[in-house]
């Protein structure tokens, strides 16, 4: 900027009006109190240890600036008489071709030239583009007079009275006089203020006392408080000058005289400024210390703004500008302070006249790039220091408002935001690039802009989800009387999202401007806050209720919403995103339901589990307890997992589809369960098989046989009944209750496809069901009850018929059949009793599995019917001529089940009467014939090791015709002398048990 400050053109006022100069008077009027302070932002170039006010460096700057503006730049002063002169010069301000207090730099006229250079390359508006506040008519009566020079706009601007002005220039030319072939930095200004002027100059004592004090404060300040020079504590002039000071600040000293008084003042002054600062230069330094010079000229440079449009520049701007500069060789400023100065005075005034002209702020910003410049190729410390603590100031002030920018800028001020994240990023890269030591020793690559960005987005944003969090408590309190108000998360959620997609719209479009992901820090910010909240709340909660599902659903929804806007924003990155989304872990909001979900089910399962122990134990089976014949706890059963059902679509969750298979493993596992709790203890097909004797041999030829048999009969059947009495079977488990059981079975497995069809149903009426929900039929299936249940069924049924033949029926079959002569006890018995237990089973189970129990009877008399014949031990004996009643009595109990075809079918019965019809012929083949196949059979099962003695072939159960022990129980049971001397020869087996 250091070159728009230089050979700048002389221009003309273009102000409409200004307020006319003010009257004569004894005081200067206050600034206005805006104008150099603001409440949140205080001068970065220091502050002054004396007591010099506002006013008080006003009217000393201003001296200054008549001081340097008569005279020329490097030319001596001259005391011509005819110097003084009115009208305008058109000579350059570096000519002294009039050496007078109005010289031709303080009297230039303000033409109508070009516009000003410096406004347009800073970009700021003069006071004519919008009416000034106090400005006047522009015709009329009433039209107020205009500045014709530099020097009278100077005075207006800083609200000096005429008659001040006017004392000042009469001091100055009589200060011009002694100055013969010196320049005006060689004198030391307050000093011979003091010696021009007396009390008479002024217009009472009030008046001259307070300026006496104010110019004996200015030298206290710039010789004693803040000296260009450091001061040696062993120096007399300042101790002297001190005393001097002070006293006359109790007692006023007699001025404008060359008195003994004066004259020590003059001798203390004049040692201490005198003192060289390393220059070659003869200047006195009573006003180039810091910070009194910065203050002073930061002064001069408020001067550039209209007082009457604080917003705007001088219209003179650059012919004030260069008077301005000329106090540099008083001063002690150069272009870099001058740079830095400036820049902190742009910045200054757009904050104290509200923040609302950004041309302002956009030329603070711009003049800051020359302090960058600066910055880069000076290590003064000093200036440094100033440096850095004018740049902390606005940075400060800065970030004040961009930490929380939610609480700055709303839709009536945002417009100011890009000024202001422009200023703070160009602040912050001077001070990390160009201050900071440690930047500069490790030269590390960093980005400081996109890092201040990334800092004030995250801090605005978690600011204001703090206020979101406030909010929505207060929400919550004022709604907790209403129905069904929402919890406070599931309120934070939805204004979490909000603020999303509020940052997304209106603050983010300006960000990206320095962070290209402005948006997905923002959302990963507000994600990041959320997930502090939600997953405190998760680890919280240990069951499902109606207010959990809404804070998780709200939860759910809120991360869908700003990872969506992440990976909108992340389009064109280099990584596609993948930094902001790995700085948004899952919330686990779905996981959480279907965990509280699980825990729903669990303890529905558990209630429906110890329901069924409880209720299994104590029901009684009646088949008079409804009309289809089966357990009531198995209707209630299906009832509560209908109910489960029922209420776990109901469940304000999103998932259904995804949990349903949870849901019917855990329902199917308690079906299941209450399948093998009613099958447990109800025995099965082993149970009742009696225990098959050891073999023996028939006793032949006795005389008293039907005695002995008889006899016999009634040991033999007390043997088989303690046998039959050792079985573990549960007494309460009739036929009928069997029965029931069956039913209870079969029905449960036929509803199991009115449950799977319900479960459709209910996925249809889902709003997060898919077509891939409806079309996976494995997920809404039963898996394990209906396999349960066929085996179930299977069992019981076998129960049913091995109970009935071999436990209620074995009076008549075990203990009866063919007992004694076979002749005389025959199947007759059985049948009848057989019958009678055929048609309760008949009137008592379900149709679909009558057929299957009445079969499994079958079965179980044919089984009993062999093991008669084969096993029914010594009171059984058969001669071949025995075999005809035998195939006589097992046509009867074939036609039994036949029942003239209303029965079994025929196939079914010749199925399962194989193995009976292939073993009945070998009861009518002769001793010798099976015999020999004995032989031949054994030695074939085990080879040459059974030629020298026949083993004994174990039983197996599985009796064949051509199978060894099928054989061999045939010659047992066989009532012939040579079977019996073959089993004695052979076996030895015995006659008796």
């Amino acid at each position: 900027m250091a070159h728009l400050f230089r050979d700048l053109s002389l221009g003309h006022s273009k102000r409409e009006s200004t307020p006319p100069p003010p009257p004569l008077q004894t005081k200067p009027p206050p600034m206005p109190t805006n104008k150099l302070t603001s409440p949140d932002l205080q001068s970065p170039l220091g502050q002054l240890a004396s007591q010099l006010t506002d006013s008080d460096l006003r009217l000393t700057a201003y001296d200054v600036f008549l001081a340097v503006c008569r005279t020329s730049a490097s030319k001596p002063l001259s005391t011509s008489a005819s110097s003084i002169a009115d009208s305008p010069s058109q000579n350059s301000p570096g000519q002294n071709h009039n050496h007078s207090p109005s010289s031709p730099a303080l009297q230039r006229s303000l033409t109508s030239a070009a516009a000003s250079k410096m406004k347009k390359a800073l970009g700021l508006k003069s006071p004519g583009s919008k009416k000034s506040p106090g400005s006047a008519p522009s015709s009329g009566q009433g039209k107020s007079k205009r500045p014709t020079t530099v020097g009278e706009l100077m005075r207006i601007q800083m609200r000096v009275p005429e008659s001040v002005d006017a004392r000042v220039r009469r001091a100055l030319l009589r200060i011009g006089g002694g100055l013969v072939g010196r320049r005006i930095e060689s004198v030391v200004l307050p000093l011979e203020l003091l010696q021009q002027l007396k009390q008479s100059d002024f217009s009472d004592q009030q008046e001259y006392d307070a300026w006496q004090k104010r110019n004996l404060r200015v030298l206290e300040a710039g010789l004693l408080l803040h000296p260009r020079v450091p001061l040696d504590k062993s120096n007399n002039a300042s101790q002297r000058l001190r005393q001097i000071i002070h006293a006359a600040l109790d007692r006023p000293i007699e001025t404008g005289k060359n008195n003994e008084s004066m004259q020590v003042l003059r001798s203390a002054v004049m040692s201490l400024a005198s003192r060289s600062d390393g220059s070659l230069s003869d200047s006195c330094h009573w006003a180039n210390g810091i910070p009194l010079n910065l203050r002073l000229y930061e002064m001069l440079l408020e001067m550039c703004f209209d007082i009457n449009d604080e917003t705007s520049v001088v219209e003179e701007v650059d012919e004030l500008m260069e008077q301005i500069k000329k106090t540099w060789v008083i001063l002690g400023i150069n272009q870099m302070l001058h740079n830095l100065c400036f820049a902190w005075v742009l910045f200054h005034h757009f904050v104290s006249t509200g923040q609302v002209e950004m041309d302002l702020l956009y030329a603070a910003d711009g003049q800051l790039a020359e302090v960058a410049k600066d910055a880069k190729t000076t290590r003064d410390p000093e200036y440094s220091k100033i440096l850095s603590s004018t740049l902390s100031s606005i940075l400060g002030w800065a970030e004040k408002r961009l930490l929380a920018y939610h609480d700055t800028f709303d839709s009536g001020n945002v417009y100011t935001m890009q000024g202001i994240v422009s200023l703070g990023v160009s602040v912050a890269k001077i001070l990390v690039e160009d201050v900071s030591t440690e930047y500069r020793r490790k030269r590390k690559e960093v980005d400081v802009a996109r890092n201040r960005i990334d800092t004030y987005i995250r801090s605005s944003l978690r600011t204001a989800f703090a206020q979101r969090i406030e909010k929505a408590d207060s929400s919550r309190r004022a709604s907790k009387n209403q129905p069904n108000p929402l919890p406070v998360l599931a309120i934070l959620a939805k204004d979490v999202g909000e603020l999303a997609v509020h940052e997304k719209q209106v603050f983010s479009p300006i960000l990206k401007g320095w962070h290209p992901l402005a948006a997905g820090v923002a959302v990963a910010t507000l994600h990041s806050c959320y997930a502090n909240e939600i997953k405190q709340f998760i680890s919280g909660i240990t069951e499902l209720t109606p207010d959990a599902v809404q804070v998780l659903r709200a939860a759910d929804k809120l991360e869908k919403d700003l990872v969506q806007i992440a990976v909108e924003d992340a389009v064109d990155s280099d990584d596609g995103g993948k930094a902001i989304i790995r700085e948004m872990p899952p919330y686990e909001a779905e996981t959480a339901i279907a965990n509280l979900v699980k825990g729903w089910i669990k303890t529905r399962l558990d209630r429906l589990k110890e329901w069924v122990d409880r209720n299994l134990q104590q029901e009684v089976c009646n088949p008079q307890a409804n009309q289809e014949v089966f357990a009531l706890s198995a209707v209630e059963t299906l009832r509560i997992i209908d109910e489960t059902l029922d209420a776990f679509f109901q469940l304000p969750i999103p998932a259904h589809p995804a949990l349903l298979p949870d849901v019917i493993v855990g329902l199917d596992k308690c079906l299941q369960y209450y399948v093998i709790k009613a099958k447990s203890g109800c025995a099965s097909r082993n149970t009742y098989i009696p225990t098959m004797p050891a073999l023996t041999r028939c006793e032949i030829g006795s005389k008293f046989q039907g005695v002995w048999k008889k006899k016999e009969k009634s040991q033999n059947t007390q043997k088989r009944n303690s046998q039959v009495a050792t079985m573990n079977v549960d007494k309460s488990f009739g036929i009928p209750q069997l029965c029931v059981r069956i039913n209870t079975l079969h029905h449960i497995r036929s509803e199991m496809d009115v449950l799977e069809k319900r479960i459709v149903t209910h996925l249809r009426n889902c709003e997060s069901a898919h077509l891939e929900d409806f079309s996976n039929g494995l997920s809404k299936r039963f898996e394990q009850t209906p396999a349960a249940c066929v085996e179930g069924v299977q069992q019981l049924s076998e129960a049913v018929a091995y109970k009935i033949v071999f436990h209620d029926l074995s009076h008549v079959l075990w203990d009866g059949l063919y007992v004694g002569e076979p002749s005389s006890s025959r199947i007759d018995p059985l049948l009848l009793e057989l019958e009678q237990n055929l048609l309760v089973i008949s009137e008592t189970v379900h149709d679909r599995v009558r057929t299957r129990i009445i079969t499994d009877i079958m079965k179980a008399s044919c089984d009993g019917f062999l093991l008669v014949l084969l096993a029914g031990g010594p009171s059984r004996a058969f001669s071949r001529q025995d075999s005809q009643i035998i195939e006589d009595d097992f046509k009867a109990l074939k036609d039994l089940f036949w029942a003239n075809g209303d029965g079994l079918p025929a196939d079914l019965i010749d199925k399962f009467s194989a193995t009976v019809r292939d073993v009945l012929p070998l009861f009518r083949t002769d001793t010798e014939s099976l015999i020999e196949r004995f032989k031949r059979m054994t030695l074939e099962a085990y080879g040459s090791s059974a030629r020298s003695r026949l083993p004994l072939p174990p039983t197996s159960g599985q009796w064949n015709p051509t199978e060894p022990n099928t054989l061999l129980r045939v010659l047992c049971y066989r009532n012939d002398e040579a079977a019996s001397r073959f089993l004695k020869k052979t076996y030895n087996l015995p006659k008796k048990l």
